[in-house]
């Protein structure tokens, strides 16, 4: 089971199975799409070849594990891992906020 804990106001926990849904956004009505950007150079990330080439400027190397449906980074200097799914259009904003975690004021996630 798969899924997002949602914390109502009162106190009440619900797993949400579609995070994205209409449901998980709660009364703001039908969900945002959200995008990546490089502060730095103020590009929104429109593909893996665009986030592979800044990711390798950080100091991210591609890192191949086992499994063939991840396209993953990692640095020599830290235990941090970033894996993405292969497919670019199943890059959501859990992928997006785990890469500004692991890389802080480089990256921001915004809603389109």
């Amino acid at each position: 089971m798969a899924g997002v804990w949602i914390f109502k106001n009162n106190g009440v926990m619900q797993l949400v199975e579609n995070p994205g849904s209409d449901y998980a956004e709660g009364k703001r009505g039908a969900s945002k799409q959200k995008v990546l950007v490089h502060l730095p150079s103020g590009q929104v990330v429109s593909s893996y070849k665009f986030l592979d080439q800044i990711l390798r400027n950080l100091g991210w190397e591609r890192y191949y594990g086992g499994d063939p449906d991840l396209y993953q980074f990692h640095k020599h200097s830290s235990i941090d891992l970033i894996s993405l799914p292969k497919d670019f259009n199943k890059f959501s904003s859990v992928y997006m906020y785990d890469i500004v975690v692991k890389n802080p004021n480089l990256f921001h996630v915004k809603d389109m």
